[in-house]
C-alpha cells in the first residue's frame, strides 16, 4: 500500500533496530565513530537550534559527536583497537556494507487477473492460528508478527519504493504535461502506479521512531521519517529542482481483523505541487485486504480520489477485488471517473487492472486509449545502491535493519532471528525509559506537526539533498 508501501502491515511489528556504523559531526569537520558489533545505534535528540547556511550542512548534521544515550565501545581495548583499524583501513572496510533488498515489484505479463499474488504455500494456515484468537473488528495495530514473517525491508523503504522506483519518470510528466486536463491526467496515471504488488504472508519491519530513509533517483531526492510510534505515522518528502516539483505524503496504517483476514486502512494525505503552474493535486490511498480464506492473497480495495482546486478537475478512482468469499470476479481491477468540479461533467471513464492496463474512454468522443500500462512502469524497477556509505545515517532504514535483513536473507534459524530481534526491541524499549526518566521529548528532524493534526516538512525553502542510496 505501506500504504505499500505503504503496503502488507506496517504497524505490525514492535520498534526494534539494529546495529550499525554512527556517523557523526565534531564541530565543522566530519569524523567517523563506530559502534561494536550487536551495540545498538539509538536516535539523537537535538535540543539545541543550530544555524544552517546550505541543505547539505543541515542534512549533515544529523549526528552529532556526543550522544546522550549512545552505545559505543566501553572498554579501552575496544578503543583502541577501533583507533587502529581508522588508521589502517578505509571507512568501506570498517563498516559493513548493509544489505538493500529488491523492490515489490510485478513479474513480467504476471498481471493477467490470475491472482498471481495469491499464496500456493499453505502459508494462510500458519497466518490464520496467529490470527484464530480475534474478533472481527479488533484493533491490531500493536500485534506482533514473527520474524519469519517478514519482509527484509523496512516499510520505510517499502514506502519509498513507491516514489522512487519506477521504470518511466511519471512524477516529471505530471510537471511537463502542457495542459491543466493532460496533467490531471498525468497525475492519475503516477497515483496508480503507487499501488504495487503487496507479497501474501509477509510485512515489513515497522519503522523505529525516528528512522529515515534517503534515495536519489536522477535528480528526484525522497526522504521517508518515522515521525511518530502511537500511533505509526510515517512521512515522506520528495523534490526535483530542474522540474519544480514537490512531493508530501504523510500515511497511518490502520489495520483491523475482519474475520477472513485483515484490512488495513490507509490515512492521512498525499499533495503533489506543480511549482511552475502553481498547481497542487491532492490524492488518497485505496485499502489493503488480506485474505485467509477460502482464498489466501492480498488485495488492494477501496475508492480514491484525485484533485486539483486550480485546474477545476476531479477523479474517482475504485479499486475491486473479489469480494469477502473471494469465490467470484477478477482481482486487481480498477475503474472511475474524472470531471469538471463546476459543471459535474463527466470528461472520461477509466476501466482496467492496475497491474496490467488501464484505458481511458473520452464521453465526448468515445475515443479509447492506454492511461496506464503497468508492464512498461512496474517490473524492470531495480533497488537503491549504496553510492556513498560514508554519507549514510546511523538511522538510515538499511542500517538500521541491517542484522535482521542479513540474518532473513541468509535463512538463519527461527530462534537466531527472535533473538536478533529480541535484542533490537530491548535496546528501543531501554532507550525509550531513558528518555521518560530524564523528561526528554522526542521530536522528528525533518517533520512537524500541525495544528490540524497533519505532517508538513519543516522548512519549505529548503529541498531534500542528493542521497546516498541511488537508484540507476
Amino acid at each position: 500500500m505501506q500504504d505499500d508501501t505503504l503496503f502488507c502491515i506496517p504497524a505490525f511489528i514492535q520498534n526494534a533496530m539494529s546495529p550499525s556504523a554512527s556517523l557523526r559531526k565534531n564541530g565543522n569537520s566530519r569524523s567517523n565513530s563506530y559502534t561494536k558489533a550487536g551495540a545498538a545505534v539509538n536516535p539523537v535528540d537535538d535540543d539545541e537550534e543550530l544555524e544552517y547556511s546550505t541543505p547539505e550542512e543541515y542534512f549533515s548534521s544529523e549526528e552529532e559527536e556526543e550522544e546522550e544515550y549512545g552505545t559505543t565501545p566501553s572498554s579501552s581495548s575496544s578503543s583502541s583497537s577501533s583507533s587502529a583499524a581508522k588508521k589502517d583501513h578505509p571507512v568501506a572496510d570498517l563498516r559493513k556494507v548493509p544489505i538493500v533488498t529488491s523492490p515489490c515489484k510485478l513479474d513480467r505479463q504476471a498481471g493477467s487477473g490470475k491472482d498471481d499474488n495469491r499464496s500456493k504455500t499453505g502459508i494462510h494456515v500458519s497466518l490464520f492460528d496467529l490470527f484464530k484468537g480475534f474478533c472481527p473488528g479488533s484493533d491490531l495495530t500493536k500485534f506482533q508478527l514473527p520474524p519469519q514473517f517478514n519482509l527484509p525491508k523496512s516499510q520505510l523503504q517499502a514506502y519509498g519504493e513507491s516514489v522512487y522506483c519506477c521504470d518511466q519518470d511519471l512524477l516529471g510528466m505530471c510537471a511537463a504535461a502542457a495542459s491543466p486536463l493532460d496533467r490531471f491526467l498525468a497525475v492519475i496515471r503516477w497515483h496508480i502506479s503507487t499501488t504495487r504488488p503487496a507479497p501474501f504472508g509477509r510485512a515489513p519491519y515497522n519503522p523505529i521512531l525516528g528512522e529515515t530513509h534517503h534515495v536519489s533517483a536522477g535528480d528526484l531526492n525522497v526522504l521517508c521519517e518515522q515521525v511518530s510510534h502511537h500511533p505509526p505515522v510515517s512521512a515522506l518528502y520528495a523534490t526535483s529542482e530542474s522540474k519544480k516539483l514537490q512531493l508530501l505524503w504523510w500515511h497511518q496504517a490502520v489495520p483491523r481483523f475482519c474475520g477472513n483476514g485483515v484490512e488495513v486502512t490507509i490515512l492521512g494525505q498525499r499533495h503533489l505541487n506543480l511549482l511552475e503552474h502553481e498547481e497542487i493535486y491532492e490524492t488518497s490511498s485505496p485499502k489493503l485486504h488480506i485474505c485467509f480464506f477460502p482464498i489466501s492473497g492480498n488485495e488492494w480495495v477501496g475508492n480514491t480520489t484525485v484533485r486539483c482546486v486550480k485546474s477545476g478537475l476531479e477523479a474517482s478512482i475504485s479499486f475491486k477485488g473479489k469480494g469477502f468469499f473471494a469465490l467470484h470476479g477478477s482481482s486487481n481491477k480498477v475503474s472511475g471517473k474524472i470531471w469538471d468540479i463546476s459543471t459535474k461533467r463527466i470528461l472520461y471513464e477509466l476501466n482496467g487492472s492496475w497491474d496490467q492496463v488501464v484505458t481511458l474512454k473520452n464521453k465526448a468522443s468515445g475515443k479509447i486509449s492506454t492511461l496506464y500500462d503497468a508492464q512498461a512502469t512496474i517490473v524492470d524497477i531495480h533497488s537503491p545502491i549504496i553510492e556513498n556509505l560514508e554519507g549514510t545515517s546511523s538511522m538510515e532504514s538499511v542500517n538500521v535493519w541491517s542484522a535482521l535483513t542479513e540474518a532473513l536473507v541468509n535463512g538463519e534459524s527461527a530462534q537466531k532471528m527472535r533473538e536478533t530481534k529480541r535484542r533490537l526491541e530491548e535496546a528501543q524499549r531501554e532507550l525509550q525509559q531513558k528518555r521518560l526518566a530524564s523528561g526528554i521529548v522526542w521530536s522528528p528532524k525533518y517533520f512537524r506537526s500541525t495544528k490540524e493534526g497533519t505532517w508538513v516538512w519543516h522548512d519549505e525553502s529548503m529541498d531534500v539533498p542528493h542521497a546516498p542510496l541511488v537508484v540507476r
